[in-house]
């Protein structure tokens, strides 16, 4: 079974045009990474393995908001959410999880203080340079966990690139999409995701494209920023999203 997971619930019409062509069965479920409701909803109702996780929802420099939970609606979308899901899920998972993540992460500036952008001026490419940066902390703690553990499921790290898609259409960095030869094509930047999710990569692996900058190109191993290898960092920005997370009421 594949399961082709929607964000938010009311995207399940794309899902099922994403799957109407290619073979295999897919089930499709509604699940919003942001509402923590939602994802406890999702991960209690799971049965069975599941082969690999790849957490792919994102927003990059979106005004500044907040979810249903009281949380900042960016960090949440491509961080705190998917931390919670990978943890409920972990018990069911047989290969990998893969973590969408940016070259935008070597600018990222983790405040384990104010995680969620309550004290701080709120700033939409502030907040997703260090939602990234998290995401690849998130994998060196939980790589580090794993092994710990004896377990052989990995955790990756993947990054398209500079892809035109919609996802900065928030905001002024949208500009860069005129420039076709700095960017990949969608389908070029999922490249990334798929190698990581299918090669025999070593865990805390981060695969992105080999061009200048890693902008575009096609899928290598690469290396992540200097702050997204600082093991202690790591370990206490997940003891501060577990603390963050679990003050949310179900």
């Amino acid at each position: 079974m594949i399961a082709e997971v929607c964000e938010p619930a009311h995207r399940s019409f794309l899902a099922r045009q994403a799957v109407a062509d290619p073979p295999g069965t897919f089930d499709i479920r509604p699940l919003d990474v942001s509402d923590m409701t939602s994802v406890r909803a999702f991960a209690d109702a799971w049965s069975g393995d599941i082969d690999i996780l790849i957490n792919n929802a994102g927003g990059m420099d979106i005004p500044a908001a907040r979810t249903a939970d009281g949380l900042d609606l960016q960090t949440t979308t491509n961080y705190t959410g998917p931390f919670l899901l990978t943890t409920l899920l972990l018990d069911h998972i047989t290969d990998r999880v893969v973590h969408v993540t940016s070259e935008l992460h070597k600018q990222g500036r983790i405040d384990l203080a104010d995680l969620d952008w309550r004290t701080r001026k709120h700033n939409g490419m502030q907040a997703y340079q260090a939602s990234k940066l998290a995401v690849v902390l998130f994998s060196l703690e939980l790589q580090r966990r794993l092994t710990a553990a004896g377990s052989p499921v990995r955790s990756v790290l993947a990054s398209p690139g500079i892809a035109r898609t919609s996802l900065a259409v928030h905001s002024r960095s949208n500009v860069i999409y005129r420039f076709t030869f700095l960017t990949n094509a969608p389908e070029r930047g999922a490249l990334s995701l798929l190698y990581v999710a299918t090669q025999d990569v070593p865990g805390n692996s981060y695969v992105g494209p080999d061009g200048l900058g890693g902008f575009r190109g096609s899928p290598g191993v690469r290396r992540q920023g200097k702050t997204g290898l600082d093991p202690a960092m790591a370990s206490r920005l997940w003891d501060a999203t577990a603390d963050l997370v679990g003050a949310v009421a179900r």
